[in-house]
């Protein structure tokens, strides 16, 4: 069964880190770029990071440029999203997802929440 499935959500106060973790089963992620949204309560879904099939190239959302880092473990099948400094505008449902050969994101996480208090 091909999945992705996502960890590390919770409640933290202003100021505070996580550590998302996304693990693949059914397929390798070592040759796919990875991707890392959010949907926050009554938004649409938002890109905030990705990260190329070998580590080397990222991109990141302006707003969360310098406090997060999109990391992976191919060897562990997993993607991760550091974040640091976090706000309460990051406040949001994290979902992982794998990007095809197409360059469209077509699977998906089941995501984890994030909630950051003041």
């Amino acid at each position: 069964q091909v999945q992705l499935v996502e960890s590390g959500g919770g409640l933290v106060q202003a100021g505070g880190s996580l550590r998302l973790s996304c693990t693949a089963s059914g397929y390798t992620i070592s040759t796919y770029t990875m991707g890392w949204f959010r949907q926050a309560p009554g938004k649409g879904r938002e890109f905030v990071a990705q990260l190329s099939p070998g580590g080397v190239s990222t991109d990141y959302v302006r707003s969360v440029k310098g406090r997060f880092t999109i990391s992976r473990d191919n060897t562990k099948n997993t993607v991760y999203l550091q974040m640091n400094s976090l706000k309460p505008e990051d406040t949001a449902v994290y979902y992982c997802a794998k990007r095809n050969y197409v360059g469209q994101y077509d699977d998906w996480g089941q995501g984890t929440q994030v909630t950051v208090s003041s």
